[in-house]
């Protein structure tokens, strides 16, 4: 399907998201969200996508965040029930996403490349969540992501100064995985996809959802005893991968994976 908003490419089991306004550094407004919110519906449902990349177009931004001229002059607004960008509420994807950020990620942008699990960045990137200067506040789960990956004091030291962080410095407090130069971004990030489409996708799916909800357990406890009754893991034991994974080890063999 084509999209006005969004490009959507696919490599093998590899889907890149390329945010396409740049006109305004792939700011979003109401359109943008609902598009993104199909594309990564399409994305969820097809069994031959495993990983997704999500980037900007352009060299300036990966997303400066919510579209606020679009705002300021009354222009519609709204997301999806899978949130900002179609994706900060987005709870159930239990496929993996990179974030490739080539330039600024503020607010919005800043909160989509938090949504994602792994986030590799140009050493040009720069990341804020700034909406306090502007009267809004970062309810997209900025507020709630980013002490989770850094922990409260350091995201609070972000959060209350709006003050704008380096990709070198992201990376030093932990929520960039790794930082290249600009021309490399893409190429890393494929690195990054190709690595996790040589795993049992299966497997890929079971191990994201058993960190993302068993975090949310009340104890390491719980969190144990409650990971089989979550869906992919439970779809995982069920799974031609987790047959093929052991027999293509036993027979010296690369995995044939199935993702079913």
């Amino acid at each position: 399907m084509a999209y006005e908003f969004v490009r959507v490419e696919r490599e093998g089991p590899v889907t890149v998201f390329t945010l396409n306004r740049p006109e305004v550094m792939n700011a979003l407004h109401s359109p943008a969200h609902f598009e993104l919110g199909e594309a990564f519906d399409d994305f969820a449902a097809d069994p031959e996508q495993w990983v997704g990349i999500v980037t900007g177009a352009g060299e300036r931004a990966f997303s400066a965040g919510n579209d606020l001229k679009h705002q300021a002059t009354g222009g519609k607004m709204g997301s999806p029930p899978s949130g900002f960008a179609g994706l900060t509420s987005r709870f159930d994807l239990t496929k993996p996403l990179i974030a490739a950020v080539n330039g600024v990620a503020m607010g919005g942008g800043f909160e989509i490349a938090l949504a994602c699990d792994i986030i590799v960045a140009s050493e040009a990137a720069i990341f804020a969540l700034p909406e306090p200067r502007v009267g809004l506040a970062a309810l997209a789960g900025g507020l709630h992501r980013l002490p989770r990956a850094i922990g409260t004091k350091r995201a609070m030291g972000m959060i209350l100064t709006g003050r704008r962080v380096t990709a070198a410095e992201g990376h030093e407090l932990g929520f960039v995985n790794e930082v290249v130069a600009p021309g490399e971004l893409m190429a890393a990030a494929r690195r990054w996809a190709a690595q996790i489409a040589e795993l049992s996708p299966m497997s890929i799916r079971a191990s994201k959802q058993a960190v993302y909800q068993g975090l949310d357990e009340p104890s390491l406890e719980a969190a144990l005893k409650g990971q089989n009754r979550y869906e992919a893991v439970a779809a995982l034991y069920k799974s031609e991968d987790f047959v093929e994974g052991p027999l293509a080890f036993s027979q010296k063999r690369a995995p044939a994976w199935k993702g079913r």
